[in-house]
């Protein structure tokens, strides 16, 4: 958990990375059918820290309750793909 939020609203980020590499991000979205979904977000692949830590400061300015979690996935495009298609 790199940034807890308020537990009843916020944005949620999923920061995906593999074996400690920046890998993608993700951002929980409501889309215009009222259903939600996920869509990429923030630096390219194999961002470095400093980078990250930007773009989270960032995010932090424009919604002060946003949540952020770092997932280390062994296999994440496949992760990537199968969250971004089921919503």
């Amino acid at each position: 958990m790199l940034r807890r939020g308020d537990p009843d609203r916020g944005s949620l980020l999923l920061l995906i990375t593999s074996r400690g590499l920046h890998v993608a991000g993700l951002e929980r979205v409501l889309s215009l059918d009222g259903a939600y979904g996920w869509r990429r977000v923030g630096p390219a692949e194999s961002a470095g820290s400093a980078e990250m830590a930007d773009f989270l400061a960032r995010r932090e300015r424009f919604d002060e309750d946003s949540w952020a979690i770092e997932l280390d996935i062994a296999e994440p495009e496949r992760f990537i793909a199968e969250t971004t298609a089921s919503g």
